[in-house]
């Protein structure tokens, strides 16, 4: 809240930001936590002395002139609270300097309605959504690399009022073990980049807790179980633009919208005669193109989602970066899982399921020809490493790809005849569950008078320029169906997602996830191929 340093001012007109001082309230579900803020608001209110007067006249202008990030320097706290308990403190001077400008910003402006709100305080909740001269919010999700960085520099440049955001969701505690994560120097670049566009507000988010049940949780239990997970979809379902939606909601920060730099595109629907919804489509660099990592998004995420280059190539997004000067123009694009850094997976997943050994058999005929050291070490289409766990007679043999898994007995099935007949079938047909469309329910052409028909899609079984052609079958309630390829895939494996489009278009439509039932008929053809050779 804002407090008149003195009546004169009311009298006089003017609104100066030295004309008030600012009284902080807050609460915190933690001890330390509470203690920071009390500290917070002692210092920015002035204090009080012993006659119980205002210590220091700390006025609005002076909280807004202070660097957030040297605040616990001045107060001799940095090198007693953690690095998370620092970033902590400058987050939330930064939300006091929004709230103060907030308020004072349409005060300047000669807004009519001033003279409604200044009271004996100043409040905060001004309905600035009824101002239609006001810049759209936009809360900046900041990496640290060029696509961000460039997604905020063309928001500046479209007049939208930016504050960025970076996410730190690197495991601290579980993962320090195996290596380093650059998440400081990506918060160091973000701050350079913020600085140069102007002194845009950044303020680090932390949300490893929300990531660890969300997204590593589901990473854990999903290879435990011998199925391929996808670490990235889920992020930006439950992450990026779930619970940091939530966490910008839940602090009262009022966002138009939420911007990152994925490479695809949001159109509004044409038909007019239906509610409003959002459409994602393929961005025009196919290489780029991360639809794939969007499909799990709902109507309700999309509608507050802005992609400012999804329709650029990257070269086009590199040019951009030169031209604009961005103090990290030259970095080089991140690779790998983004709350890893440079931590191998296999070390991830060593960390947390250890070693679980079991037989690697070749599929044709039974035999084995190796040990492996866990289900969750291979997937399905995999040459690169399995002959690490083979017999070195067998290793000649190859190039041997890995078929199938069987769970339950822990055995790896590897073949060197993968491109042949015998796995044909295998590699087309497939069941699918946890159907998903982005618009709520499935395409009008793949049902007719209560029952299912199939229909044409174009398809990408993983991330990356391959597009393929098949047709889907749904089934019972339309949450599960049946897939058949045009052409045999490299590796279809389990709790793998395949994500739908609109043929001649680049339309994204829904997502499913590959069955296990997909494992289960390969295994039962096994049997059936070694029985009939045991009795031969």
């Amino acid at each position: 809240t804002l407090v008149p340093t003195s009546t004169d001012q009311f009298i006089d007109g003017d609104n100066s930001p030295s004309d008030y001082r600012v009284v902080i309230d807050g609460a915190a579900d933690a001890m330390l936590s509470g203690g920071l803020v009390a500290l917070l608001s002692d210092v920015l209110s002035g204090g009080v002395d012993v006659n119980g007067s205002i210590a220091n006249q700390v006025t609005a202008a002076d909280i807004l002139e202070l660097q957030p990030e040297v605040l616990t320097t001045a107060m001799d706290l940095q090198s007693i609270l953690s690095r998370g308990r620092n970033d902590g403190m400058a987050s939330m001077v930064r939300v006091v300097q929004r709230q103060i400008r907030s308020i004072l910003e349409p005060v300047t402006s000669g807004d009519p309605g001033v003279s409604e709100v200044l009271d004996a305080t100043i409040s905060n909740k001004m309905d600035i959504s009824k101002d239609t001269t006001r810049k759209p919010t936009v809360a900046m999700l900041l990496s640290g690399g060029v696509d961000s960085s460039v997604a905020m520099h063309l928001l500046l440049r479209q007049n939208y009022n930016v504050t960025a955001f970076y996410l730190r969701i690197w495991l601290e505690d579980e993962l320090s073990h195996l290596g380093e994560c650059p998440w400081e120097d990506d918060l160091q670049v973000c701050q350079s980049v913020c600085e140069h566009a102007g002194n845009v507000s950044l303020e680090t988010v932390s949300l490893g807790k929300e990531y660890r049940e969300r997204v590593v949780q589901y990473t854990i239990e999903e290879a435990q179980r011998g199925r391929t997970p996808n670490p990235d979809i889920m992020c930006n379902s439950r992450v990026k633009f779930g619970c940091f939606l939530e966490y910008i909601e839940e602090s009262g920060m009022d966002f138009d919208y939420v911007a990152s730099g994925h490479y695809a595109q949001l159109k509004d629907d044409d038909d007019t005669s239906a509610i409003s919804q959002k459409r994602l489509f393929r961005a025009p660099d196919p290489v780029k193109d991360q639809s794939y990592f969007l499909c799990a998004l709902t109507q309700k995420q999309l509608s507050k989602v802005i992609f400012p280059i999804g329709e650029y190539q990257k070269s086009e997004v590199r040019e951009l970066a030169t031209q604009f000067q961005l103090p990290n123009r030259n970095r080089p694009d991140s690779q790998g899982l983004c709350f890893l850094g440079k931590v191998r997976f296999d070390d991830f997943l060593a960390s947390y399921l250890g070693d679980r050994p079991g037989d690697v058999v070749d599929a044709l005929n039974g035999e084995v020809i190796g040990r492996h050291n866990g289900l969750w070490y291979h997937t399905v289409g995999q040459r690169k490493g399995i002959g690490k766990v083979m017999f070195p007679l067998a290793t000649a043999k190859g190039p041997w790809y890995v078929v199938a898994k069987d769970q339950e007995r822990d055995i790896v099935y590897v073949s060197n005849r993968y491109d042949e007949d015998d796995f044909a079938q295998a590699r087309s047909e497939f069941e699918v569950e946890d159907v998903r469309w982005l618009a709520g329910e499935a395409p009008m052409n793949a049902h007719h008078e209560k029952s299912w028909h199939e229909v044409r899609l174009d398809m990408k079984i993983r991330h990356g320029p391959r597009v393929v052609q098949g047709t889907l079958m749904l089934k019972d309630d339309g949450s599960v169906g049946n897939i058949r390829l045009d052409q045999k895939d490299g590796g279809l494996a389990p709790g793998q997602y395949v994500v739908f489009y609109q043929p001649d278009t680049l339309e994204c439509l829904g997502a499913a996830v590959i069955s296990e039932k997909h494992w289960a008929s390969f295994l039962q053809r096994y049997d059936e191929i070694v029985a009939t050779k045991t009795e031969a």
